[in-house]
């Protein structure tokens, strides 16, 4: 009887081993060395722009080197007239390239998420300007721009204008040149971003809207644009932020000029350090840009409910 107890005796449950922590920490391991390097690279240069812009720092003027407090931006705010000169055309600048930007990105790529021989071929040339550089993009405008082998002189044989023109000398077409060199390059950035949330939309909706009788401009407003509303925030954002800092483009086409005419805030800040050695000032430059860009950001973001939900 004692041997059968023994054998009907279940056998006792295998000791769950204790789960090792090192797994777990393997991945923050494997990153840790390539985020601290990014840190480095972020964080050491943003905390010298803070503490720069409270010193008068200046390497061609030693002797006025020091802590100079909130000078710098009490000398902004009263005493500068070229900053309220570049930050409103900053603005300007912003507003008029992010809308076009937005609205032709957003006919292409209505018109390339279309079935129609040849969409591959039509979709590459579309996008292939988003991969220039943007040095590249402004020495070809340069090109384009240039009063003797550029459009104006193929124009002017036409008898459309005068030889020797340059719209990028001249004030009032400066800036309409400038737009549309900066367009050709911003706009597969919006029709790229569209076209893939386009992509994600049900076409069951579509259909269950023709049986209904609604049209396609109904059908554009009331299906299409809800649900690329994330999408359209998001790349404005984006856009919008990088359209304040652009530096390149302007300063290879017009260097600001003629006559002041073109220099964004980015760039009178890139001149104030580079030219003028100013580094101080300009890292309180830098410090305002860096406000305005945040407030306007969390502003923006606020008002149209980025990521709610679409009534």
């Amino acid at each position: 009887m004692a041997q059968a107890a023994a054998v009907a005796k279940p056998p006792a449950p295998p000791r769950r081993r204790r789960a090792s922590a090192t797994p777990r920490r393997l991945p923050y391991l494997l990153i840790g060395p390539a985020a601290l390097l990014m840190l480095g690279f972020i964080a050491y240069p943003v905390i010298s722009v803070f503490y720069y812009s409270l010193q008068e720092y200046n390497p061609t003027k030693p002797w006025r080197n020091g802590f100079a407090g909130f000078d710098n931006f009490v000398k902004i705010f009263t005493d500068d007239a070229v900053f309220w000169d570049t930050l409103t055309f900053s603005a300007k600048w912003v507003f008029v390239e992010v809308g076009l930007q937005l609205l032709f990105g957003l006919a292409l790529a209505l018109i390339v998420n279309q079935t129609f021989v040849g969409r591959g071929i039509g979709r590459a040339l579309v996008f292939s300007p988003w991969a220039v550089s943007g040095v590249l993009t402004s020495a070809i405008w340069v090109l384009l721009y240039n009063s003797q082998t550029g459009v104006t002189r193929y124009l002017a044989d036409m008898g459309i204008g005068s030889y020797g023109t340059s719209w990028l000398s001249d004030t009032s077409t400066v800036f309409s040149a400038a737009v549309v060199a900066d367009l050709w390059r911003g706009v597969p950035f919006f029709a790229i971003l569209i076209l893939a949330d386009l992509q994600s939309v049900s076409k069951d909706l579509y259909e269950a809207a023709e049986v209904d009788g609604a049209s396609r401009l109904k059908q554009f407003w009331h299906i299409t644009l809800p649900h690329l509303k994330d999408a359209i925030i998001l790349s404005t954002l984006l856009r919008a932020v990088w359209e304040f800092n652009n530096v390149d483009l302007l300063y290879t086409l017009t260097g600001g000029g003629p006559a002041g005419e073109t220099t964004t805030l980015p760039l009178y800040i890139a001149n104030t350090s580079v030219d003028a050695h100013d580094f101080g000032y300009a890292s309180a430059l830098t410090t305002v840009a860096f406000v305005i860009l945040l407030f306007c950001s969390i502003v923006y973001l606020r008002l149209s409910k980025f990521g709610g939900e679409n009534k």
